[in-house]
């Protein structure tokens, strides 16, 4: 039963009726709502803008049941310009296809809710002429993003081509990401695999969350030191899921040091001039170059900050 059209514009509620009941959500939400296509549905619901009976529903393929209530928010339009900022950026290569930036910690990728300036796409258009349109407006460029505190190696595609070639990649794992992490704990075993699927967590909407029927999720880890209390470890991403590796190193119970979302109650017990948010690093990023078919592989050392932090440890 479609929602009375003297709600507002930007919220849409609908009432489940036996006729609507067993219909999968994003299926039956394209068919009540004019002008929205179902890709652009099934965005909004993965991104936490729906509630049934009051509580967030990312799941686009949930089955309606009989007297469910839904609501759907529908964000004011994005602009649709960015006003390029020079903003200086570590380039570590580029060409006529692709640029590798390592990007520094506290750097947002892409505009977003309190985010609308200072990201790396803004520094992106100033100095490029050309970016890949595939991402969107708010996303030119952009192959795959890293978190705000995460620091080291993006890549950024400069034609629809290139970002079509890197996004297959990314697609089928032959993209490989490896990173580095200082975590709570003393890691056993040695080495190994995470698997849990992720999901937005049902309670704290910033936080994504193991869940059953969410996303699949494959992190590898290797031990590569261990001090007095912590871990240094190696992890490479099979999968590229929001927050993937934070989750999964929380889940198993040794959170990146730093994490302040993901952390729980631990804490650091590192002097203060030492503090870290997120000691998580992209240090190596491994492809075929869209152009000339030949692999390519890029390194970046740890940041000062997070190398002082492991010195501290190492001489303790």
């Amino acid at each position: 039963m479609k929602d009375d059209e003297s709600c507002p514009s930007m919220e849409h509620t609908f009432f489940v009726n036996d006729q609507d009941a067993g219909q999968r959500l994003d299926l039956f939400l394209s068919r009540n709502l004019e002008n929205i296509s179902r890709s652009r549905i099934q965005k909004l619901i993965e991104d936490d803008m729906l509630t049934i009976n009051g509580n967030p529903c990312t799941d686009k393929n949930y089955r309606l049941q009989t007297g469910e209530f839904i609501k759907l928010i529908l964000p004011p339009p994005e602009k649709a310009t960015l006003e390029p900022e020079p903003i200086k950026l570590n380039i570590v290569f580029e060409d006529q296809d692709l640029l590798i930036i390592n990007k520094s910690r506290g750097m947002v990728v892409h505009p977003a809710p309190g985010h609308g300036s200072g990201t790396l796409v803004h520094a992106l258009l100033a100095h490029c002429e050309d970016l890949s349109g595939i991402g969107g407006v708010m996303r030119p460029g952009i192959v795959h993003r890293l978190d705000k505190d995460t620091s080291g190696l993006l890549i950024v595609a400069k034609n629809d081509y290139s970002h079509r070639f890197l996004s297959s990649q990314l697609k089928s794992r032959k993209l490989k990401r490896e990173y580095i992490a200082l975590v709570h704990g003393r890691v056993e075993p040695l080495k190994g695999k995470i698997e849990g699927p992720l999901a937005r967590h049902p309670q704290h909407r910033k936080k994504m969350a193991v869940m059953a029927g969410g996303k699949e999720a494959i992190t590898r880890f290797k031990v590569l030191k261990i001090f007095r209390g912590y871990s240094l470890l190696r992890l490479q991403l099979e999968t590229g899921r929001t927050h993937q590796i934070r989750v999964h190193l929380s889940h198993i119970g040794y959170p990146v040091l730093g994490d302040a979302l993901y952390s729980g109650n631990k804490k650091s017990n590192l002097p203060p001039a030492l503090s870290l948010a997120h000691a998580l690093h992209a240090y190596r990023l491994t492809f075929v170059h869209p152009r000339t078919g030949e692999q390519q592989e890029f390194t970046v050392p740890l940041p000062g900050d997070f190398q002082a932090v492991l010195h501290h440890l190492a001489s303790g």
